[in-house]
């Protein structure tokens, strides 16, 4: 059986949305993952399936309230992998997470909306609150789409060379280096010689210096201390063909 994922949603209809096409949505007709969403209106106890409330302590917008958002966690307690809750004030998505997550049978996947969810519900479950980054969304929806396509493309036989898995940006805690294809000019500009010259050892002595400098100059926060100690001062301009 496929890794499976269930999205706890106030928009089921959002899924598989985009992860329908291309690579995912290739592996999802393969069987190779499965695609669950789960509409937290169905768990409701009133008459007008309402899911939220206005705030304690006053202040804009609604939350969501703590029942129906219990009563959903419940119901899919059983199914596979961890539970997480798409928020801003979650840890980062990184690439290690993506293949720590992908390494398991599945994931449950909690889409906030409105203001936010009620805090106590989160308390009893306890989620793996991750954010997709510094900036706020309409809901979680997106967040979990950006988590999904991370997970699903490192699952085993997704990627027809499984190398593409390796060689890229944050798998060794770098950005990735810069990519050619033919035509070896085009509007006068020229793919690196190094690239051409058939000599791999020092292609990739090239492709990790430029995955360094490209790295110091974008992101020094992904070099650790000793490492940005030990590097030289890398100028922010980049020099291409």
């Amino acid at each position: 059986m496929g890794f499976q994922a269930t999205i706890l949603t106030l928009f089921p209809e959002m899924f598989p949305g985009p992860l329908g096409h291309a690579l995912a949505g290739k592996a999802l007709e393969a069987g190779q993952w499965s695609c669950d969403p789960v509409n937290i209106r169905d768990f409701t106890e009133n008459r007008y399936n309402k899911v939220d409330e206005m705030p304690y302590g006053g202040g804009a917008g609604l939350v969501m309230s703590a029942q129906p958002i219990d009563d959903a966690l419940s119901a899919v307690a059983k199914r596979p992998g961890p539970m997480v809750f798409m928020t801003p004030r979650g840890q980062p998505l990184t690439q290690q997470l993506a293949r720590d997550l992908s390494a398991g049978a599945g994931v449950k996947i909690l889409c906030g909306r409105y203001e936010g969810i009620d805090q106590r519900v989160i308390d009893k479950h306890a989620p793996l609150e991750v954010s997709v980054g510094d900036y706020v969304l309409s809901g979680g929806e997106t967040g979990a789409l950006v988590l999904l396509d991370a997970i699903i493309r490192l699952l085993p036989g997704v990627m027809g060379n499984e190398l593409s898995g390796t060689d890229e940006s944050f798998e060794d805690g770098l950005l990735e280096h810069p990519h050619y294809t033919r035509p070896a000019e085009w509007q006068g500009r020229t793919v690196p010689s190094v690239l051409l010259s058939g000599d791999h050892k020092a292609i990739a002595r090239w492709r990790a210096e430029e995955a360094r400098e490209i790295t110091a100059a974008r992101r020094p926060d992904l070099l650790d201390q000793d490492t940005a100690a030990a590097a030289e001062p890398v100028s922010t301009e980049r020099k291409r063909p």
